[in-house]
């Protein structure tokens, strides 16, 4: 299967300005969700590794998921999610310790969410960091709007 590559956020809609109040005359051009996906184990990730996943600048994070097929083990099977070597700066410590998706959030923090909401004016590395070693494996998720807030 071909794969192709566009360089800037794409929008879609057939309807580019509003010229009534009902819909199919109302500007319905919106955002395409992006993704980028990688693996990630528990082995070896006490000291926060970089996932190659890199937001681009100004993008809305809309989702960050763990798809485990081997859970988190241990007496702490938590995994945090951010933008540097601290990895706590999108999500905090969150278990890992099941099978299966697990949905990753910024919870209540204010800052957390405002990363979210926009990743800031330079694109972003995404880091991971067990609370300890152990036999989990699976892959990150992140989903975002490319260059919304530009």
């Amino acid at each position: 299967m071909g794969v192709s590559t566009w360089t800037g956020p794409i929008k879609a809609g057939d309807v580019l300005n509003t010229t009534g109040t009902t819909a199919g005359s109302v500007r319905n051009v919106g955002f395409v969700v992006m993704a980028q996906a990688a693996s990630i184990t528990q082995a070896g990730t006490t000291t926060a590794t970089a996932t190659g996943i890199c937001i681009p600048a100004k993008s809305h994070i809309i989702s960050i998921q763990a798809l485990n097929t081997v859970g988190w083990s241990g007496a702490s099977s938590n995994l945090s999610v951010g933008t540097s070597a601290t990895a706590t700066e999108l999500v905090a410590a969150t278990s890992l310790s099941a099978i299966g998706i697990t949905t990753l959030t910024p919870g209540t923090d204010a800052t957390k969410t405002g990363l979210w909401s926009n990743v800031g004016n330079t694109d972003v590395l995404i880091y991971v960091l067990s609370t300890n070693t152990g036999a989990g494996v699976g892959d990150i998720i992140v989903r975002y709007i490319q260059a919304e807030n530009a």
